[in-house]
């Protein structure tokens, strides 16, 4: 398979380093151009997830696991755009039963370590969030900062009569409804990153998510990840974030191979200097690899 112009930029750069490790540090960039995002989506049952999924991604969909499969299993979808893809994991809900969130706990231990950003959607008008909050505290610990709070079907909020649709924006008394969940998600949980209030069905506050999930990712999950997205939700700003994302990810990389012991010293200052220039070239290429 012939390289991508994109990759044969990154790759010049490098001619000056030993040829071990020129090898090394481009097998690396090749891997996190290619590398594929891993995104779990759990929540109650009605909470949106599907709904949410499909006004966030576009791309074919592939079920890698049976989704005719018990609900008590992840379910793992593969959505392709291009030469990039991204593994959606539909996570079983919690906060249905005790007995079943027992069962879903070693499930979750198993799958989290996998998973680069958790979507945890919550419909605006559900209030027994007590089961939530326990499932939280005792299974997600080691994995709080993966977790993203989506409260969804922010058009139903009361008085749900009063959405605007000619606006698509929700009256005074939704928005201080709105608020008031998103503060009470907010209190319960204490969540790492912002909650994020949406409504899948109509789009609203979809920009603002996609902003705060491309800051919640990991570094090497941004940019593949936007060649998922609807091409309205891939805005300018999304595409920066993404951007200086990749170029930080390029960066760790050299600082991966340059933390050895054992790199002599000419040969580390040899790699700063390169260092510096690919992660220069991976800003100037980075529409040519991602788009």
């Amino acid at each position: 398979m012939n390289k991508s112009v994109g990759l044969q930029a990154l790759e010049k750069p490098l001619a000056s380093l030993p040829h071990t490790l020129r090898n090394l540090v481009f097998e690396r960039l090749q891997h996190l151009t290619h590398y594929e995002p891993v995104i779990g989506i759990m929540g109650k049952t009605g909470a949106g997830k599907s709904s949410l999924c499909n006004a966030l991604f576009q791309g074919e969909v592939t079920p890698i696991s049976n989704v005719e499969a018990c609900t008590r299993e992840a379910i793992h979808f593969r959505l392709r755009n291009g030469n990039h893809s991204l593994m959606v994991v539909d996570l079983p809900g919690v906060g249905e039963s005790e007995q079943r969130d027992e069962e879903y706990t070693a499930l979750y231990r198993h799958i989290l370590p996998e998973l680069d950003l958790v979507l945890w959607v919550i419909k605006t008008d559900d209030r027994a969030l007590s089961v939530d909050e326990h499932f939280y505290r005792k299974v997600m610990q080691d994995y709080q900062k993966r977790v993203l709070f989506v409260v969804n079907q922010a058009d139903k909020a009361e008085p749900c009569h009063q959405w605007n649709t000619t606006s698509n924006t929700p009256s005074h008394s939704q928005q201080s409804t709105i608020e008031a969940k998103q503060s009470a998600v907010q209190q319960i949980f204490l969540p790492h990153h912002p909650v994020c209030v949406v409504s899948a069905r109509t789009g609203w506050g979809l920009d603002a998510m996609v902003e705060t999930m491309m800051r919640s990712l990991p570094d090497r999950a941004t940019s593949p990840l936007t060649t998922q997205l609807h091409g309205r939700l891939c805005t300018e700003p999304v595409k920066k974030q993404a951007r200086d994302s990749f170029s930080h990810a390029v960066g760790k990389v050299f600082d991966g191979v340059e933390s050895s012991p054992l790199l002599p010293a000419p040969v580390r200052a040899v790699m700063r200097t390169v260092r510096e220039t690919v992660v220069s070239v991976a800003r100037a290429v980075w529409d040519w690899i991602f788009f």
